[in-house]
């Protein structure tokens, strides 16, 4: 059975690597087509055949690509139509009008939009409506109109519609054409604007790129081209159709490195980067050599948002793998006051890249002011923005994306587990999203993102299955060695395994798991006896014992931890020696005899009421908190692993000693309430005593302050080489017990908790992952079937005959925009609408 899993996720992993990941593939067919552009282009008619569509590609798609429920678009994480499926469909039905194509499916369209209108327009109603939903979704229900598709609302939606009508016109009185206020400007949206927005076909001439494009946008460019027959947005449309032979992207060009820095992304939030380690090695090679040939780094070519979602994201992504990269890389938004006054005017259209450069900054080094102030600024303005959710001129863009900002925002990415956080993406709504568009989020297509979540849920789901199998052992381990039952203390045995299971991403049958836990639960019972159950002689005789290595003399509980850890160890060295052939007993004898020689140590200063100096405590309690004596003998079984001689106490690199002090220092800070009421010593409590001037608040902030510091140490020295001679692998074992500890202590002492983590523990090991399970639409009356997709001939709307022979005669039109009959879109106060 377990082989049958595994070889169904590998054949899964061969099939995306060569359909995703091979560099014969389109970097374009990761990203879902869009509707809307596509029935845009798909209106254009052909010049010299002015009855004929000029691209029958696009109409051809729209005819081929309408989904079963009736809608055109994508859907999201969870099987639903996304909310800019709406202005989609109304594009598509408008273009088949035209060009009397695809009645049926025009009918089925309708059908969809009547059925589903309120519950799509009434979730997005409730979270405030996007400026470019109010932009964008009258103009199309205008247009429908003009084009005799009547659409029908319910009465109960009357109000909100109507209110985006008006929202839309406060836009319009508010804001300019281009202007350093708002963004994407006015102008990108020339197609959605009225007729009655007059202004001079030139002031939009003016915008154009050097590539032809009205703001790289094809459905503003097509508007463009149809209003004024300009040959520079036409080379753009034909060589966007040619590119793009199966619906265009709501933006062209794209920045196609960032479209595989976006792949790269979505295979590590899936949890699925083991499975192409090679492929994305590569891939951040190659954007690291553009990156240092600043040259072959593009910044001209994308929107500010999209370079700034880009420049952050391939920081975190490059960073993290370990290459040297400067916080200069995004940081340049900082460098300019009106770009920071651009960004927080905009925060609706920035969200995604403001929520990218807070991710960025997570991994701070020592000496990086920039990542502070980028940091500062960021989480500055995405609290703004989830706090703004109820305001009209601040609305969040999708409200899934609402909980993925406050989930950022509430858990340190060093308190988060890697194992939860796969299944929480998997989980999201919206995790097919990338980086804003013009008019919603650029997506990873359907097919592409199906097989994703497909292999991410076997993957996660083959690991929940064993991490499950591995806890029943270790539970039968630890009740055989009468570890579960010693009558005090806490009974530990699940949080271990779940801390060292969900933390790392270790192989599916690693050892290494079972060894790290193994010791959690003797340290946890014998840090409990030391503290609550052993009197004075009888901790003397146990630190004794594990000294000289040998039992003699001790009996009940001392014997039951003695003889467990005197067993553990043996195993582990049994392993390594048959491994390596080299004998390592006694090095990982010094490392438990050092961790209980510290608990002695902090007993009889308890017991005997001694304080001592804060950091003659520090130094023994970076010890008794036990953090390498979990991390360091498990390193040797990894590969490559650790010199046999880094086991000496006298050996530890600076990371190891980094790991054992910041999980101190979160243990004090989070428990010295609790410590000071059992009569302990505590970090916070012994600054506080040594420094009678400062309350204890300043003590905690002393903590802090050397906690902070410590992380980014300790970061900088797990992601870089040269800091030490562990392996990657090694120096990442050193981050993730971090991050356990992290955890741990972030807001409470769960750990301590009886309750606090059993929903996490739940979801890493029992309850299956919940993905895509479509929720029912509404009915409708049109026939499930699946229409004819493509049509041999098309049949023009003679109502568009005359204007478009003139189009064809001339090159340019001379009257404005606005006098263009595909244009005439009255304003709300003249639209009549059919309510049922």
């Amino acid at each position: 059975m377990e082989f049958s899993k595994s070889f169904n996720i590998q054949a899964l992993v061969k099939t995306i690597k060569e359909e995703l990941l091979s560099d014969n593939n389109d970097p374009y067919s990761f990203i879902a087509p869009s509707a809307y552009d596509t029935a845009w282009l798909a209106m254009v008619p052909d010049m010299s055949e002015p009855c004929q569509p000029m691209f029958k590609n696009c109409l051809d798609w729209v005819l081929s690509n309408q989904n079963v429920e009736g809608f055109w678009g994508e859907y999201d994480g969870h099987g639903m139509p996304t909310i800019e499926c709406l202005p989609a469909t109304i594009a598509c039905m408008i273009a088949l009008k035209r060009w009397n194509a695809g009645e049926t499916i025009i009918d089925k369209g309708m059908a969809f939009i009547e059925a589903n209108a309120e519950k799509l327009i009434g979730e997005i109603y409730d979270s405030n409506c996007p400026r470019w939903f109010a932009i964008v979704f009258p103009a199309m229900v205008e247009m429908a109109q003009i084009n005799g598709l009547e659409i029908i609302f319910p009465d109960r939606i009357k109000r909100v519609v109507m209110s985006m009508f008006y929202k839309r016109e406060q836009i319009l009185e508010r804001e300019e054409l281009v202007d350093r206020y708002h963004y994407p400007p006015l102008l990108s949206y020339l197609e959605a604007l009225p007729a009655l927005y007059n202004f001079d076909q030139e002031d939009a001439l003016k915008h154009l790129h050097a590539d032809g494009s009205l703001f790289q946008s094809p459905s503003a460019t097509a508007s463009a081209f149809m209003a004024t027959g300009n040959k520079d947005c036409l080379n753009y449309l034909q060589t966007l159709a040619q590119k793009c032979t199966h619906g265009v992207p709501q933006t062209y060009p794209m920045d196609e490195e960032l479209l595989k820095l976006c792949m790269v992304n979505q295979l590590q939030r899936l949890g699925l980067a083991e499975h192409f380690n090679q492929e994305i090695e590569e891939l951040l090679q190659q954007v690291y050599r553009n990156y240092m040939n600043q040259e072959s780094w593009p910044k001209g070519t994308n929107s500010m948002a999209t370079q700034l979602y880009k420049d952050s994201l391939a920081f975190c992504l490059l960073r993290t793998h370990g290459f040297r990269v400067s916080p200069c890389m995004f940081c340049w938004f900082l460098l300019e006051e009106e770009v920071q006054d651009q960004i927080e005017s905009n925060h609706e259209y920035f969200s995604g890249a403001v929520l990218n450069v807070y991710r960025a900054t997570d991994l701070m080094f020592p000496g990086d002011h920039e990542l502070e102030e980028a940091r500062s600024f960021s989480r500055k303005l995405l609290e703004k923005t989830i706090s703004m959710g109820n305001n009209d001129q601040h609305p969040v863009p999708f409200p899934s994306f609402h909980s993925v900002i406050k989930h950022e925002l509430r858990f340190p990415w060093m308190a988060r587990l890697d194992h939860l956080e796969h299944r929480m993406w998997m989980e999201e709504k919206n995790s097919s999203g990338l980086w804003m568009g013009k008019t919603s989020f650029h997506r990873l297509s359907c097919l592409h993102n199906d097989k994703l979540k497909q292999l991410a849920v076997k993957n996660y789901e083959f690991r929940r299955t064993t991490y499950k199998s591995e806890l029943e052992e270790l539970t039968r381990w630890s009740k055989s060695w009468g570890l579960s039952d010693m009558g005090f203390g806490r009974e530990k045995t699940a949080y271990c395994y779940f801390a060292v299971a969900a933390s790392t991403s270790l192989p599916q049958d690693s050892e290494i798991r079972m060894m790290v836990a193994k010791s959690a639960i003797v340290i946890t019972v014998a840090d409990d006896f030391y503290d609550v159950e052993g009197s004075l002689d009888d901790l003397e005789k146990i630190t004794d014992a594990v000294q000289r290595w040998d039992a003699k003399g001790l009996s009940g509980h001392s014997k039951t931890i003695f003889d467990a850890l005197d067993s553990l160890v043996n195993e582990l060295a049994r392993k390594y020696f048959r491994q390596h052939g080299t004998d390592i007993t006694n090095s990982l004898r010094d490392i438990w005899s050092e961790t209980f020689a510290s608990w002695f140590t902090e007993a009889k200063w308890s017991k005997s009421g001694f304080l001592p100096a804060a950091e003659e405590y520090l130094e023994t309690g970076m010890t008794s908190i036990a953090s390498h004596t979990l991390v360091l003998p498990a390193s040797c079984f990894l590969s490559p692993s650790i010199p046999d001689y880094k086991l000496n106490p006298a050996q530890y690199e600076s990371i190891t000693r980094l790991l054992m002090v910041i999980p101190r220092l979160l243990n004090d800070i989070q428990g010295y309430k609790k410590e000071q009421k059992e009569g302990k010593t505590n970090f916070v409590l012994l600054h506080s005593k040594e420094n009678p001037e400062a309350d204890i608040e300043d003590s905690i902030a002393y903590a802090r302050e050397i906690l902070d510091r410590k992380k980014k140490e300790l970061l900088e020295h797990a992601l870089m080489d040269g800091f030490n001679d562990f392996s990657k692998p090694c120096r990442h074992l050193h981050l993730s017990c971090v991050k356990v500890f992290h955890m741990f202590f972030d807001s409470s002492n769960r750990y301590d908790s009886n309750t606090e983590m059993l929903q996490d523990i739940q979801k890493a090991f029992y309850i299956p992952v919940e993905v895509g399970a479509p929720k029912p639409l509404l009915p409708h009356s049109g026939s499930k079937q699946r229409y004819p997709t493509v049509v041999a001939s098309y049949h023009f709307d003679q109502r568009y005959k005359n204007r478009i022979i003139r189009l064809a005669a001339n090159s340019v039109v001379s009257h404005p925009i606005s006098g263009n009959p595909y244009m005439k879109m009255p304003m709300a106060p003249k639209l009549k609408f059919c309510f049922m």
